[in-house]
């Protein structure tokens, strides 16, 4: 039975990443882009002065400070996506579909903006007075009653999209490939994981948030330090590397079969998972940001896809190019990104850091895609029975633990698919909502 399920979804997940929703969501953060006239990039000095604290006001509704949200967002976001998913999209689309990813991260930017100044715009209470936010409140405080199928549409999906069957798979990967432990240790290290995770997830929203805040600079700073080390030694052909990805870009002689329309989609797909802009995952973190602007909020949220894929995507990229590992291995995900750092770090250091890093930043995602689980849970239910969301997410970490890498991509990428789908079109729909608190908020900055 589980090979038909795996068979099904190794055949809906390129169905449904076809032209279609691509032009959905290019189309639609192009929309945004210049529907926008590009203001909000205007701001981003004003985004960081926020970022930075410089006008928190605890008094103002909300569970998480600007950067909590924005953190705690990131620790969802920066993870397994920016050191596998890109080893992915190399192997997959060819050193050409790290620019496609460029180019989906800053139309993210816009997509970012637009979805999560409409979550605090139209977020919602739960019985206690805390707030909730996400497309699916979004379609209903907005759209209305009438739309509640496509809202109840996103909290099927997300109930999948935020399971942990991806980071969890990769993270147990990187233990058995450093440690030399075999397939046969991957249930008792999923055992383990689910054990760690769970000590925090089961603590809710705000131990989260306090948890992703203290992880997510950290981890940001170490990552950096490693991979510029690398760049440094391999200084000479990194530029050659830029010159790889425009060229490979507009050619797709990488890619598998050769095909340009292949390499776009690659790329697409693969900045979608890692920066999740359109997907409608940011929007739940950023609506409990403590704030009465919404657009001070979505400005925040905007940071996101250039610290996630413009930088950190960028330099794993260019320390895999840089190795040429990925031209002659058969490696996949996490085990070239670690094969293409042990090529070049003295012996065993590199594997020292991989570890270091997927640890940290395969946590951080565990710990806030599970709040988001939570709230689509009790969405279709009431808010009070969203928590028992957690134990099913508790579980599943020790089932994607043990299954297969194609398994766990082909699931994730299936369900942020069908997520994008109300995600941008509530999102295109009440634009003219937020450009006109947008033509506001600047007047006052």
């Amino acid at each position: 039975m589980f090979e038909k399920i795996e068979g099904f979804i190794a055949f809906f997940s390129p169905w449904i990443w076809d032209w279609p929703l691509l032009i959905l969501l290019i189309g639609g953060g192009l929309f945004f882009l210049i529907y926008s006239r590009f203001t909000p990039f205007f701001y981003f000095r004003h985004a960081i002065q926020v970022l930075g604290g410089k006008y928190d006001n605890e008094e103002a509704p909300g569970q998480l400070s600007h950067f909590q949200a924005l953190s705690s967002a990131i620790a969802a976001t920066v993870g397994m996506g920016n050191i596998s998913g890109v080893a992915i999209a190399i192997v997959t689309g060819g050193p050409g579909a790290i620019f496609w990813m460029w180019i989906s991260a800053l139309i993210g930017m816009a997509t970012k903006f637009y979805t999560c100044s409409l979550s605090v715009m139209y977020r919602s209470k739960d019985e206690d007075g805390k707030l909730l936010s996400g497309p699916m409140y979004v379609i209903m405080n907005g759209l209305g009653e009438k739309w509640k199928p496509l809202a109840v549409f996103f909290a099927l999906a997300g109930l999948v999209g935020t399971l942990p069957a991806f980071t969890a798979n990769q993270l147990t990967q990187t233990l058995v490939d450093v440690m030399n432990w075999g397939d046969g240790s991957k249930l008792y290290i999923g055992l383990v994981l689910a054990v760690i995770a769970s000590m925090v997830i089961l603590g809710g929203i705000k131990r989260i948030g306090l948890v992703a805040s203290k992880l997510v600079p950290s981890m940001v700073i170490l990552y950096f330090v490693t991979v510029f080390t690398i760049l440094i030694i391999q200084i000479d052909v990194v530029p050659q590397m830029f010159m790889l990805i425009f060229s490979d870009a507009f050619s797709g002689e990488a890619a598998a079969g050769g095909a340009l329309g292949y390499l776009v989609k690659t790329g697409i797909k693969r900045a979608a998972f890692s920066n999740e802009a359109g997907i409608g995952t940011a929007p739940m973190m950023h609506g409990t940001a403590k704030t009465n602007e919404p657009i001070r909020e979505g400005l925040v949220a905007m940071i996101g896809p250039a610290i996630d894929t413009l930088l950190v995507c960028t330099l794993t990229a260019l320390a895999i190019l840089s190795t040429g590992v990925w031209q002659y291995t058969d490696g996949n995900g996490i085990s070239l990104t670690l094969e293409a750092f042990n090529s070049v770090l003295p012996y065993g250091l590199g594997d020292i850091v991989v570890v270091i890093m997927v640890l940290v930043f395969a946590f951080s995602t565990l710990f806030s895609h599970s709040y988001y689980g939570t709230v689509c849970l009790g969405f279709l239910t009431k808010p009070k029975y969203g928590k028992y969301y957690n134990y099913v997410y508790i579980i599943f970490i020790v089932i994607a633990a043990v299954v297969k890498i194609d398994f766990a991509i082909n699931l994730i990428d299936s369900a942020f698919a069908l997520m994008a789908i109300p995600t941008v079109i509530s999102g295109l729909i009440l634009a003219p909502k937020v450009n006109a608190f947008a033509k506001e908020y600047f007047k006052k900055v």
